[in-house]
Parts: C-alpha cells; sequence; structure tokens
C-alpha cells in the first residue's frame, strides 16, 4: 500500500535534515548530513556546494531507511533554505566561489560605503532587507571590487538553493522567499528592484528564475534521483526560506503568533497582510506569497555562543590512558586534541544545539540568581544583525568582579542571548503591536530550562509546540498545499499541541525589567569602540601573534 508521505528538506547553516511525514503530519522518519563552515580568515564564513550536495542525498538515504518508505511513497518533496547564502557559477553551473553564508561579513567595507553615501534606509525601504553584509547585495558588491575578472566571468550569481536545483533539475529555480531576502527584490515581491540591481551592478539574467514558494517541479534528472532514492517523476516544490517556513511549521502561519527560532543563531518573526518596515531600520520585510509578508528580525549568536563558551570554558575532562595525549608535551597534547591549527583554513563542525548539548551548562547556570549577580555579557561573537546591524559588534562580559564563579559567566552568556532576542521582539512590538505569546522551536525548546528563562525575560508566555524541527515541517506543508492535499496552510499550518508552556515568574521578571536597560546601554556606549575592536582582529599577519 503506497503511504502517501510528504517530505520536507531543510537545508541549514551546518546541517542538511529530511523529514519524512503522513498526510496528518506525524513524523514517519528522518535523517541528517552536517558539513562544515570554513573560516579561512576573521570575517569570512564559507562552504563548500558540493558537500551539502552530498548531505542532502545522504539525508534522503538515512531518512528512507528510517520509514521504511520505498520510492513510490512518496509523494512530493518541500524544501527549507537558509537565507543570504551566494555563490558565483560559471556558463555550465560549475562553481567559480565557495558558497558565501549569512556569517560572512567580508563586504563591511561596501555596506558602510552604502551607509555613508544615505543609500541604506532608501535601499531598506525599496526592498524590505536592511543593509547588511549579510546580505547578497553586499556579497556582489564586494566580488564586484576585489574579484573584477571572476565577478565578469560568472553567468550566474545564485543560492545554495538554485545550486542543488541546478544539478538535480537543470534549472535555477529560486522562491521569491529566499529572494526576498537578498536585497535584491521589491518589498512588494513582484520583481526585482532595478535600483538596487544598479548598484550591485548586475542584470536580472544573471539571477535565478523566480518562482512562487508553491511552484511544482518534476523531471528530476535520473542519477540524482537515484542517489535520493526517490523517482525522476517525484514532484518537488521550491519551498520558501527557513525562517518563514518555522513560522509555518510551528503554527505561527496566521497574522497574530509570533515565533521565535534559537538554534545556531536566532530569529524573531511573524507574518503580516502588508508590507511593514520600521523607521529606523531595525527589522526585516520579506514578501512569502500567499497574502504574506515575513516581519522580524535575526541575531547572529544563539546557540553558537553557548557552544563557543562551552569549548573555551567547560572542555571535556581528557580521559585517562590511551588517547588522551597524557604525557605529552603542552605544545604535542594540543596537536594531538587537534586544537592546533595547522592550516589557512579553519573548520568548524556543526554544532548540536540541543538539550544534550548544554546540560551541563544550563544547570550550572540555573543555579546562579537572576542577572548574574550584576554580571553582564553582549553576545555579538560575531557581530551583529537585529536590530542594530552592526558587524563591527564584539562579545563583551562586563561588571565581572571577585565573587564571580565559571556558574555566574555561564548565566550571564546563557541571558545575554536571550536578551539580545528580547531586543528584537521589543522592535517588533513596537510596530505589530505586543505579542500575546510566543512559539518557540529551534535547538533551544528542547530545553525547558532555556525557554523558561526567555519568559521570564520577555515577560510573555512561552509555548513550545509539538514539533522541534519546524522549518522542515513547513517545507513539508507546502509541498501538501502545491499538491492540492490541503487547501490553505491553517489546515496543518495552523495550532498544534503544545508540549509545555512558560508563564513569567513575575519576580524574576522584576530582575531583568532592571537589567534590560543596562544590557541597551552597554551597547550604545561601546558601539563607537567596536569598530576599533574589529580592525584590531583583523590585524594583518605580520602583526598576529605566532600560534601554538
Amino acid at each position: 500500500m503506497r503511504m502517501g508521505l510528504y517530505v520536507g528538506l531543510d537545508i541549514g547553516t551546518t546541517s542538511t535534515k529530511v523529514f519524512a511525514y503522513d498526510e496528518q503530519g506525524n513524523i514517519r522518519g528522518s535523517g541528517q548530513s552536517g558539513y562544515s563552515l570554513l573560516v579561512p580568515e576573521p570575517g569570512r564564513a564559507e562552504q563548500r556546494p558540493d558537500d551539502i550536495v552530498r548531505a542532502v542525498t545522504e539525508a534522503f538515504r538515512l531518512a528512507k531507511i528510517a520509514s521504511g518508505a520505498k520510492a513510490g511513497d512518496i509523494a512530493a518533496v518541500g524544501v527549507s533554505t537558509a537565507m543570504h547564502s551566494l555563490m558565483a557559477v560559471d556558463g555550465d553551473g560549475h562553481p567559480l566561489t565557495p558558497l558565501v553564508t549569512w556569517a560572512d561579513n567580508r563586504s563591511a567595507p561596501q555596506i558602510g560605503e552604502l551607509k555613508r553615501r544615505g543609500l541604506d534606509q532608501r535601499l531598506y525601504e525599496l526592498t524590505g532587507t536592511p543593509v547588511h553584509p549579510m546580505s547578497p547585495l553586499g556579497k556582489l558588491l564586494w566580488w564586484r571590487e576585489n574579484q573584477p575578472e571572476m565577478f565578469a566571468k560568472a553567468a550566474k550569481f545564485i543560492s545554495i538553493k538554485e545550486y542543488v536545483f541546478h544539478r538535480f533539475f537543470g534549472t535555477y529555480a529560486l522562491d521569491i522567499s529566499l529572494a526576498a531576502a537578498t536585497g535584491l527584490l521589491r518589498v512588494e515581491g513582484d520583481d526585482w528592484c532595478e535600483e538596487a540591481l544598479e548598484i550591485a551592478g548586475v542584470g536580472r539574467e544573471r539571477l535565478g528564475e523566480l518562482m512562487p514558494v508553491t511552484q511544482v517541479l518534476r523531471g528530476m534528472r535520473p542519477e540524482a534521483a537515484e542517489r535520493c532514492g526517490l523517482l525522476p517523476e517525484t514532484p518537488w516544490i521550491v519551498g520558501g526560506s527557513d525562517g518563514a517556513l518555522a513560522n509555518i511549521g510551528s503554527g505561527a502561519a496566521d497574522y497574530r503568533s509570533t515565533a521565535v527560532t534559537i538554534g545556531t543563531s536566532g530569529a524573531v518573526r511573524r507574518f503580516a497582510p502588508k508590507p511593514v518596515t520600521d523607521p529606523q531600520g531595525r527589522t526585516f520585510c520579506y514578501a512569502f506569497g500567499q497574502d504574506r509578508w515575513l516581519i522580524g528580525g535575526p541575531t547572529n549568536n544563539g546557540g553558537i555562543a553557548l557552544r563557543w563558551f562551552k569549548e573555551q570554558f567547560m572542555p571535556p575532562e581528557p580521559p585517562a590512558g590511551a588517547g588522551s595525549g597524557a604525557g605529552l608535551p603542552a605544545q604535542d597534547r594540543r596537536q594531538h586534541r587537534g586544537r592546533q591549527r595547522s592550516g589557512p583554513v579553519r573548520t568548524q563542525a556543526a554544532p548540536s544545539v540541543s538539550r544534550g548539548s548544554f546540560d551541563e551548562l544550563i544547570e550550572q547556570a540555573l543555579s546562579v540568581p537572576p542577572g548574574a549577580e550584576g554580571l553582564l555579557f553582549l553576545p555579538y561573537l560575531s557581530g551583529e544583525r537585529a536590530p542594530h546591524w552592526d558587524p563591527s559588534a564584539r562579545g563583551v562580559f562586563a561588571g565581572a568582579g571577585l565573587h564571580h564563579e565559571r556558574r555566574h559567566f555561564a548565566r550571564a552568556v546563557l541571558e545575554g542571548v536571550l536578551l539580545a532576542v528580547d531586543s528584537v521582539t521589543s522592535a517588533l512590538a513596537e510596530l505589530a503591536g505586543p505579542p500575546e505569546r510566543l512559539l518557540a522551536s529551534g535547538g533551544f525548546a528542547a530545553s525547558p530550562g532555556w525557554t523558561g528563562l526567555l519568559a521570564d525575560i520577555s515577560g510573555v508566555r512561552i509555548d513550545v509546540p509539538d514539533t522541534y524541527e519546524a522549518s522542515a515541517r513547513g517545507a513539508a506543508i507546502l509541498a501538501m498545499l502545491g499538491m492540492g492535499a490541503i487547501t490553505s496552510l491553517d489546515e496543518l499550518g495552523g495550532e498544534l499541541p503544545i508540549l509545555r508552556s512558560h508563564l513569567p515568574d513575575e519576580r524574576r521578571r522584576a530582575v531583568y525589567e532592571r537589567v534590560k536597560p543596562v544590557f541597551r546601554r552597554l551597547y550604545d556606549r561601546l558601539e563607537p569602540v567596536f569598530p576599533e575592536l574589529a580592525a584590531l582582529q583583523t590585524a594583518p599577519d605580520a602583526q598576529r601573534p605566532a600560534r601554538g
């Protein structure tokens, strides 16, 4: 008997996940395959596009095994992809560059020049995308200035989704939802923005083919279908951005619900029935289609900040005996453990932002009173996006005293990440009204301690829906919509069963109401210093101390 499974494919920053759902939205099987983030020098964040294509096929293989499905059981595939990635390809679709991700800040000088020319607010109002190095607009400007020969040679500038579609179908399909985050699409979502294209120095023929989020692709290349365990005639729905689909997948498809996702990074988002831009430029406004615009803001530093603290200040104890490096000189032990960088390119393995990853850190943090007894952390380890849009921002501990222990620093990191998220929530509330509740998704939703802390900081009820992989679920829902299995997003993108809820504790909330203005003023006071700190971190190689 044919199962009729709808697959959600979620191509993320650090891994690709495939979830197979039945027509009632129940998970029947899943698969995941990770890849590294390449950091050839400070400010850069790249990936090998073919690593991601391989991860897609591997995740499909694992999901098929887990579900017990046959190739003919797959009714359709919907695709979710992380926003803001860009790469250049030649006329045959071969990469001319690595995939440059949202976390790459190399175009900060070009973005700064746009701001000096007073073009940032105008471009934001035209496109709904804040002018920031995350956007493909900045990446194009950097390539044009720094790699003019490659820029002239490139036939197309595409996202990872388009690269996968070209490998699988021979087409550069680009959904409106993903295009809306490039800084090159009109905020109305109906066409490319000619003024932005002129500034970037590209014509529309060098970009992907715009399609609605429910567009159906057919005719998968047989060899690609075989690697994925699918039939060539299996329909694929172009899908949307991971942010928009996380809202749909977490039950926030309406205009009233606000979703908070924290994984490697974080975001606060809600849908609106029309474009909503911020006079202060703090939030994004991305067209989605289906009479919806996604408004909100992303933060750079979610679980990645916890991972940094855990790795640097809570290292695992080496096991005794063979394999530990015990008895070696200090330098040899570092090499033995793989901590010494031996080449020009560093890699960052896929972080697992889940309860199990950070149990000890969260346990230590929650043993400390709210506010970490006066210790604050600005979590801007990789710059910041909303609401400041400041690529020069850096991480800062403030208020440290002799009475503070490691657990206080752990609490400050946990609170700092959530205070940054709350800054976005507050900006969004000014534009669209205060939220009645926040729907939590992403890896942090698996931790009651973390989601409960967000309730205290935000002062809003936190609901954790019965799904953690919201983007994949949203992609599967779009697949159902594209194939006519459902007639509206509300059928499965509406209210979900709630696993647990957290109400703010009034005493703890009162503490955070005192902390919040200090946290915000701390950024304001340090903002003029951040560019100088960033410049010190990007000093020429000759000025850097030798490693090891």
